[in-house]
């Protein structure tokens, strides 16, 4: 990691991926307005530029993200989670959610409420497995209620309950099980784990991801009548183009495709 920003959120750029760092280690990485624009801000960054492959998520200190700024919210700040805030995480969990780069979330350090839903959001995410996590909602008075949205289809029915409703902290091996993260690795492990993921996504086609993006978050909504319909039409168009016809020649050529040679 490159030297502290005094940026809330830092982006940086290196082989193909652009990691966003949460940078508020002193205020536990909570998301104050400021945040959430940089946040947002940096998210837009990666989508648009060409050579920007894979998204990661990160945090700076023993703490990846405590979700909303409660010092900001008793204070009613502008844009807090008083006022416009609930508004601005939901805008900022889809954006995640429906990123045309894949995301990856690197949980260095302990997740706290809204945290949660930052992780759930990514389509991939690895924790040390020396971090707590807790929805700890319930225990302030509040409810897990944005984040709900992403959190809940990650998570088994009886995980669900039990974690919402306890806001107990439990191990990153406890919420692995639960579903609501793919691995739970030792510290200094973390790292390569988030290189090989970030490797491996690289060999698939930019639009190819994007696309399987899209299925996985839209074919569980549909019946089945209608997944069949609108992914026969999806198929046929990835068939026939100028992605697909490079990857399937590649392959016949037996060398790698143009977007796995950058």
């Amino acid at each position: 990691m490159s030297e502290v920003s005094e940026e809330k959120v830092v982006l940086e750029k290196s082989a193909g991926a652009a990691t966003i760092r949460f940078n508020r280690p002193d205020a536990r990485n909570a998301l104050d307005p400021e945040s959430m624009g940089l946040l947002a801000q940096h998210l837009e960054t990666a989508a648009k530029a060409d050579d920007i492959r894979v998204v990661v998520l990160t945090g700076t200190g023993n703490t990846f993200s405590a979700g909303a700024d409660l010092k900001a919210a008793l204070a009613g700040a502008e844009g807090g989670f008083t006022s416009s805030g609930p508004e601005a995480m939901a805008d900022l969990l889809t954006q995640i959610a429906d990123h045309p780069k894949p995301t990856i979330a690197r949980v260095q350090g302990n997740v706290y409420g809204g945290g949660n839903g930052l992780v759930a959001a990514c389509d991939l995410s690895v924790a040390s497995d020396d971090v707590k996590f807790a929805f700890s909602e319930v225990r302030l008075g509040l409810t897990p209620a944005v984040i709900s949205v992403v959190c809940l289809p990650k998570l088994r029915p009886a995980d669900a309950a039990e974690l919402f409703l306890t806001g107990e902290r439990v191990s990153a091996q406890r919420v692995q099980a639960a579903g609501l993260i793919n691995a739970a690795v030792p510290a200094d492990a973390l790292d390569g784990a988030v290189d090989r993921w970030v490797e491996q996504l690289r060999l698939g086609g930019p639009e190819a991801l994007t696309g399987t993006k899209e299925l996985i978050r839209r074919v569980p909504t549909m019946s089945r009548a209608d997944g069949f319909t609108h992914t026969a039409e999806l198929s046929g168009g990835f068939f026939r183009s100028t992605e697909a016809q490079e990857g399937m020649t590649a392959l016949f050529q037996k060398r790698k495709p143009e977007w796995a040679t950058d």
